[in-house]
């Protein structure tokens, strides 16, 4: 499990679904970041290098990762923020345990490309949208999780593309 100590107001971008796309509207956001969190269909290699030369990358496999680069990426991760648990998994659908039960304040999950912010049985659950290829007519997006004395604060943020 991936620790961090990120002291409060530290913004953390979360990014799903690239699909061997990173757009330099995109990149502009995560300049600085101490952590980028994504949230599955990385698609290449390429990406993966690119993130974590702007900083420490947490991915989960997606769908559309395949193959001997897909092998190599994990279904689900837990993230540790300053003792704050989030819970990674690309499909929401396919979580096979209780978040509420299991003491994740958050749970990040892509796929569907559409950006929402919700909760459910006091867990926070957060799509960032795709910061990748658009999808029908959902906006181009990701998210920011601000940590804060007792947890997160979560904010959508649309690029102008």
């Amino acid at each position: 499990m991936p620790e961090f100590d990120l002291p409060e107001g530290t913004r953390i971008p979360v990014i799903s679904d690239t699909h061997g796309l990173l757009r330099p509207e995109a990149l502009v956001k995560l300049d600085e970041a101490p952590l980028i969190l994504h949230a599955g269909d990385v698609d290449r290699p390429s990406i993966l290098e690119a993130l974590n030369a702007i900083a420490p990358t947490v991915v989960v496999r997606g769908n559309v990762d395949r193959g001997e680069f897909g092998d190599r990426l994990p279904l689900t991760e837990v993230v540790d923020i300053g003792g704050r648990l989030i819970y990674m998994r690309h499909i929401v659908q396919d979580i096979e345990l209780d978040p509420a039960t299991s003491e994740f304040q958050w749970v990040i999950s892509g796929h569907s490309h559409d950006p929402g912010i919700e909760q459910r049985n006091g867990v926070n659950y957060l799509n960032p949208g795709s910061i990748g290829p658009r999808r029908f007519t959902l906006p181009i997006s990701m998210a920011f999780l601000t940590v804060t004395a007792d947890g997160f604060t979560a904010e959508l943020i649309t690029l102008d593309i």
